[in-house]
């Protein structure tokens, strides 16, 4: 199986990829020595079809699982949440060497990555991603958070899992506008890192929406391989090196927190978001009209929106202010110099971002 490395010192950890893999996780965790009871956090749905199995494979290597079901909403990334898991989390961990299974998507992995960090001052935890955009992303990497009201992952931490533990298998559970939303982040990674992956993308994107394997396998390996690349070499952002991997998520994320978190799912949000950031890299001759051109095309023809309805630039422009990475008055922007070229611009007149939104709104 293919086996990606993160390269963090003593936190360093694999990504396991493979389809049908399940049943050798007990080994895996074995090795590992995390614990002995897994508390497992994921949604009703994936309980349902997939707990029976991961209970199986779990309790047939000696492991004794237990449940945590929350909301598959990003309402689930509340502090009421995390709350609601700790308080559950501290009533099964008596007289037990307790770890935390992340079972799901980006909500349920950025969860329950916050708890791991926070609960007894950090406790270990592993990724089981089953959605492409986990899988490809948030499940790597180590940043963990909750929402608030005024923005998106505005208290969080970093946090490395144990392992990472991607199975194909999930996958074939996703409809076709799950499937999209996960391409939003693939085609982040082409845009900022990988001109093959990009063209990779434009000449099969067929087979990609009809969910192959070999395809999907090949994506989720090249992803994760960049995404471990640039997490070895700036953790938390120190250098600015990880900061690439935010382009399209300054107006992504502020789309999400202006619809309330129900409008627009992140995938979504990030390829309207990616629009935007083309757009602005055009409009500040970084990039021509038919770059920006191509790369609106492949957010397209993965079936991700164009056009926003129902939410105002105004709303978008007050959602971004949130934003993290902005420096007091100072915004940040991941744009690009081409495909594969990122670079981070900062202080963007006001102006030109409004025009950039009004390519979306």
């Amino acid at each position: 199986m293919p086996e990606v490395k993160v390269n963090l010192g003593k936190r360093s950890y694999a990504i396991i990829i493979g389809c049908g893999i399940l049943k050798q996780l007990g080994g895996y965790l074995t090795k590992l020595n995390l614990g002995t009871d897994a508390f497992i956090v994921t949604n009703n749905f994936l309980k349902n079809k997939y707990g029976a199995k991961l209970s199986c494979a779990l309790s047939c290597a000696g492991f004794n699982p237990h449940f945590k079901v929350v909301a598959d909403s990003e309402k689930s990334k509340s502090i009421q949440t995390a709350s609601s898991v700790i308080k559950d989390l501290a009533k099964f961990d008596r007289k037990r060497k307790v770890f935390i299974i992340a079972f799901g998507g980006g909500v349920v992995g950025d969860l329950s990555g916050f708890v791991a960090s926070v609960y007894k001052r950090g406790i270990n935890y592993i990724q089981i991603p089953t959605t492409l955009l986990a899988q490809v992303d948030s499940a790597i990497g180590g940043k963990t958070a909750v929402d608030l009201d005024s923005g998106k992952n505005l208290v969080g931490a970093f946090y490395q899992p144990r392992l990472v533990f991607s199975d194909i298998d999930f996958l074939k559970s996703l409809d076709r506008e799950q499937l999209s939303s996960g391409m939003a982040e693939v085609i982040k990674y082409a845009v900022i890192k990988d001109m093959r992956l990009f063209n990779f993308l434009e000449n099969k994107h067929k087979e990609v929406i009809a969910g192959r394997t070999s395809v999907l396998e090949t994506i989720i390996n090249s992803c994760s391989k960049i995404k471990a690349k640039i997490t070895s070499g700036d953790e938390k952002e120190a250098s600015g090196i990880r900061t690439i991997l935010n382009f399209g998520h300054t107006i992504g994320h502020a789309i999400e927190a202006a619809g309330g978190y129900r409008g627009y799912n992140h995938g979504r949000a990030v390829g309207l978001g990616m629009i935007v950031a083309a757009d602005l890299s055009r409009r500040l001759n970084l990039i021509d009209a038919k770059g920006a051109a191509r790369i609106e095309n492949l957010i397209k023809l993965y079936g991700l929106p164009a056009k926003i309805k129902g939410l105002s630039m105004d709303r978008i422009i007050q959602a971004h202010y949130h934003d993290k990475k902005f420096s007091g008055k100072e915004n940040k922007f991941v744009l690009i110099r081409g495909i594969g070229k990122p670079k981070i611009v900062r202080n963007i007149r006001l102006d030109l971002i409004k025009q950039a939104i009004a390519r979306i709104v």
